[in-house]
C-alpha cells in the first residue's frame, strides 16, 4: 500500500441546447485531441460545482444558469498513488455569448445525435450517453500504469431507487 495518495479533481459539463451540445474541438498540443466538453481542474477551496461553472465559463464564455450533477468517473493508479476524479455535470440554461478565441480549441455546437461521429477520445464517446441517461452514474477503473492493466472496474447507474450495472475483477 502506497504511504501517500495524491487526488486529482477535474469537471466535464456537457452543455445543452435543444438538441444540440457545444463542444470543444481541441488540438492535439493541449491534450485529449478531438472533440470534448469543455472541464477542467478544480481550484482549492472552490466546491466542485463552482469548478465546472467557472471552467465552462473560462473555455466558452457561457454563464451557466442550470447545472445538474449527472455522475462520477474515477481511475485509480495502483502504482502511483494517483486517483483521478471526474465530476460529469449536463448544462441545461446559460445565458451569455461564445468567446471568439477560446483557448482550448474551437467551439463547435453539433446535434446530439450525431456527436459520436467525430473524432474524439474513446473514453468520452461511451460517456456521452450517460449526459443524457435519467438518474447519476459512477464509473471506477483500478489501473495498473506499469503493465498496462485494468486490475477493477465498476460501472454503476443509479436510477429511482435502482441500482443497476458491475464490478468486475480481471
Amino acid at each position: 500500500m502506497l504511504a501517500e495518495v495524491q487526488y486529482k479533481v477535474l469537471t466535464l459539463c456537457m452543455i445543452q441546447d435543444g438538441n444540440q451540445v457545444l463542444l470543444l474541438n481541441r488540438p492535439k498540443h493541449l491534450g485529449f485531441p478531438g472533440y470534448l466538453a469543455p472541464g477542467g481542474k478544480v481550484d482549492f477551496p472552490e466546491s466542485i460545482v463552482d469548478g465546472a461553472i467557472r471552467e465552462v465559463k473560462e473555455e466558452t464564455g457561457l454563464i451557466v444558469k442550470e447545472i445538474i450533477y449527472k455522475g462520477l468517473n474515477e481511475i485509480c493508479e495502483v502504482n502511483s498513488g494517483l486517483r483521478y476524479m471526474v465530476f460529469n455535470y449536463l448544462v441545461t440554461s446559460f445565458e451569455g455569448e461564445l468567446l471568439e478565441n477560446p483557448p482550448e480549441g474551437e467551439l463547435v455546437w453539433i446535434d446530439k445525435d450525431h456527436v459520436s461521429d467525430l473524432p474524439m477520445q474513446d473514453w468520452f464517446r461511451k460517456r456521452i450517453p450517460l449526459f443524457f441517461k435519467p438518474g447519476v452514474f459512477e464509473q471506477s477503473t483500478i489501473w495498473d500504469e506499469k503493465n498496462n492493466k485494468e486490475l477493477k472496474k465498476t460501472d454503476k447507474h443509479y436510477f429511482e431507487g435502482q441500482i443497476e450495472g458491475v464490478s468486475s475483477l480481471k
